[in-house]
């Protein structure tokens, strides 16, 4: 090599050194804002601070070399607020809560899970609980979104589910809904009839919940016999109470590893959090 080939290596090396690395598109910014909004998301990156991963603003976390993934999750979920014309209060409450919801904590909740009514893979390290009423018009749309996440999307492997039935007395046919789908889970068909029952939402009756097992598989005079069963219901009673141990007020009520979420139930906000659950436990 020569003298002048040496030099220019040096220079171009030098060049490189100086210039700025760049990790791919910026967590910190937040497209389509006008300069209202943008100034309210910029404000609140620089007070808002994770609570995981890192002890700085989120601005000054994502501003390190390797941004940890929790500053890069709450800036997009800040982002996604402030779209939505939240408030910096309604944000910062929101925020409150989402911490609150995914922050461990000494004391969890216990349950007595049916693994009949479980779904996911068994040695998923995240577990969630769901308390959900048949005739719950937010638990109609949560739980089969939550399901096909867990047993088919991206949260298969990491995530599983297990449903407690919590029939609301102020929804009509919640009991003989909530027996339904006890007498479906005894019989081997837990998941599919819940699913059918979310999908036939707006023409349930109790009279067609035989049929509707019969169309499943099930046998329908065991089904219709456990319908009927004392022992059965006495089950669906305490799980009930053990709801309300847990301070179950409203349907759907989720628990992550034995935490009470107090956070949005929007599947793309479910997923994050769940998503952000696996990855703290796995590093």
């Amino acid at each position: 090599m020569t003298l002048k080939h040496t030099f220019m290596l040096f220079i171009m090396v030098s060049l490189l050194l100086a210039a700025p690395v760049s990790f791919g598109e910026p967590a910190s910014t937040c497209d389509g804002l006008d300069a209202e909004k943008q100034g309210l998301y910029k404000r609140l990156l620089d007070t808002l601070h994770p609570y995981d991963c890192c002890d700085e603003t989120i601005t000054a976390c994502l501003a390190k070399q390797a941004p940890c993934p929790l500053a890069t999750r709450l800036a997009k979920d800040v982002c996604r607020l402030v779209k939505s014309g939240k408030s910096q209060t309604d944000i910062d409450h929101a925020m409150l809560k989402r911490a609150q919801s995914m922050t461990p904590i000494s004391k969890v909740a216990s349950f007595n899970p049916d693994p009949e009514m479980m779904a996911g893979d068994f040695a998923a390290p995240v577990t969630v609980v769901v308390y959900a009423c048949t005739r719950c018009p937010y638990c109609r749309v949560v739980v089969p979104a939550l399901y096909r996440d867990i047993t088919e999307g991206s949260l298969k492997g990491k995530v599983k589910l297990y449903f407690r039935p919590f029939p609301l007395k102020d929804h009509v046919g919640s009991v003989e809904g909530g027996m339904a789908i006890s007498a479906s889970a005894k019989l081997g068909r837990f998941w599919p009839y819940l699913l059918k029952i979310y999908e036939r939402y707006d023409a349930f009756d109790s009279a067609l919940l035989p049929q509707w097992a019969s169309e499943l598989g099930m046998d329908r005079e065991a089904f219709t016999r456990l319908m009927a069963d004392a022992v059965l219901k006495e089950t669906l009673t305490q799980t009930k109470q053990e709801g309300v141990r847990n301070k179950v007020q409203v349907t759907p009520t989720l628990f992550i590893n034995g935490r009470k979420y107090g956070y949005e139930t929007s599947n793309d906000v479910l997923m994050d959090v769940l998503l952000e659950e696996y990855e703290r436990l796995k590093k």
